[in-house]
Formats: C-alpha cells, sequence, structure tokens
C-alpha cells in the first residue's frame, strides 16, 4: 500500500511533467513557422521521444523524413533547372543529412522543449545531433498530418532557406576541398598540403577541432573549425582553394 506521501510525491511529479509538455507545445509552435496546431496533441507527440512515453515521435519521424526529402528536392529542380540528377541527389543528401537537420532544429529551439526520460536528459540527448534531426523531421509530419502539404511546404521551406542559398554551385558538390586541393597542385607540380590538429576543445558529446592546412609554395595557411577533425580539415582545405585557385 502506497504511503500519502509517495502517492503525493507521484501526483506532483505526474503535475511537473504535463506542465512541462503544456510549455514545450506552445513554445514549439511559436518556432514552427507560425503554425498553429488544430491538434495540439500532434506537436506534443512530435516532441516526445521514446525514451520518455510510450507514445513517441519514431512513426512522425518516419513520415517526415520523407516529407523533407521531397520538400528539399522540389526546391533544388525549381532552384536549378539545368542540373542533372546525380548534382540534384547530392545537393539533397547534404541538405537532409544529420547535422544538417539538426543544425535547423538548433535554430528553432527544438533542444530545450523535447520530452525525455531520465536517462537520456542526465546523458545531454536535447544536444544530440541524432534525437534533434529526428525531432525536426517528426515535427515536420506533425505540421503536414494538421494541415496537409501546402501548409507544411510553406511553414518548413523557410527553414531551409539560408542552407540552399550557401550551397556551391551543382558541379562542385559531393567534391571535398581536401581531394579538389590536391588535384590543383598536382597539376601544378607543387608540393602537397600539411594538416595540423591546432586545437580540441568542448565535452565528448559537443567536441569542437580546429585545423590548419598550410601549403609550401605558395605560402598560404588557413584553419577550420567544425565538430569532426576531418570537417575542419575540408574547411581549412576549401579556405585555401579560394586563395591559389578561386575558381576550382
Amino acid at each position: 500500500m502506497r504511503s500519502a506521501g509517495s502517492t503525493s510525491t507521484s501526483r506532483s511529479l505526474a503535475r511537473r511533467v504535463t506542465e512541462f509538455r503544456a510549455i514545450a507545445t506552445v513554445s514549439a509552435t511559436i518556432a514552427c513557422g507560425g503554425h498553429v496546431f488544430r491538434d495540439p496533441g500532434l506537436l506534443e507527440r512530435a516532441l516526445t521521444h521514446r525514451s520518455a512515453a510510450a507514445i513517441h515521435n519514431e512513426r512522425l519521424e518516419f513520415l517526415g523524413d520523407a516529407l523533407v526529402g521531397m520538400i528539399v528536392a522540389e526546391a533544388l529542380y525549381v532552384r536549378w533547372p539545368k542540373a542533372v540528377e546525380g548534382e540534384l541527389t547530392r545537393a539533397r543528401a547534404e541538405l537532409v543529412r544529420e547535422s544538417s537537420l539538426a543544425a535547423i532544429a538548433r535554430k528553432l529551439e527544438l533542444g530545450q522543449r523535447i520530452v525525455l526520460g531520465p536517462g537520456e536528459m542526465k546523458s545531454g540527448g536535447h544536444r544530440r545531433d541524432s534525437i534533434l534531426a529526428d525531432v525536426l523531421e517528426a515535427v515536420v509530419a506533425a505540421i503536414y498530418l494538421d494541415a496537409g502539404f501546402e501548409a507544411c511546404r510553406a511553414a518548413v521551406l523557410p527553414w531551409f532557406a539560408e542552407v540552399i542559398e550557401g550551397l556551391p554551385p551543382p558541379h562542385k558538390l559531393g567534391k571535398d576541398a581536401g581531394p579538389r586541393l590536391r588535384e590543383c597542385l598536382w597539376c601544378r607540380q607543387l608540393p602537397l598540403p600539411i594538416y595540423t590538429l591546432l586545437a580540441e576543445t568542448g565535452e565528448d558529446h559537443a567536441k569542437s577541432f580546429i585545423t590548419e592546412c598550410a601549403l609550401s609554395e605558395p605560402d598560404v595557411r588557413r584553419a577550420g573549425e567544425a565538430a569532426s577533425r576531418r570537417a575542419a580539415e575540408q574547411l581549412a582545405a576549401e579556405a585555401v582553394l579560394q586563395v591559389v585557385a578561386p575558381d576550382t
């Protein structure tokens, strides 16, 4: 038989969870392109991780994955009328990869609104790329189910506008800066670049790497910073390419 104190504590915890979910739902509604849900339960489910409840966002994530791909594919098709299939495919892959979706989720401040179980909360799940990307896809699906495709596209497309604007020309997509730099130097019979790790900061779940790419001939040095050493090297190589061969 439960004691009165135990029952009171359970009720208090349940009330706090309910209040948190209500706050999360209202806050996320504002962030989701201004879409006001006719069925707030859809948004609540989209924000609920499987670690927190039996009814969670995984089915919405499945649907949202397809919707994001469709919305992004259409935007690229319109933006680049002369791009071939392979170029469009690489561009879409760049836009819908986990880290890209997680970055959008952070801008929408979804991380602080995700409902997580105790274990995921302690491990910093609200900052993890995989969880953030999944929640973003689930929110997209929730908007679609609530209001249809046109409303979903109108709300979601602006989230990708800045990233789409920042894409390189279609013919450069999928070609890492490192190999392009090596090819450029080899054609000119110049020494290959040397990469040096300058700094590694942050906790294990949020590492940041600063890497330098240096040429001896010509004497050019540039640094790149990213969440992985390889990505930092690519950014540094891209910066060097902009100096030695801006049209490459």
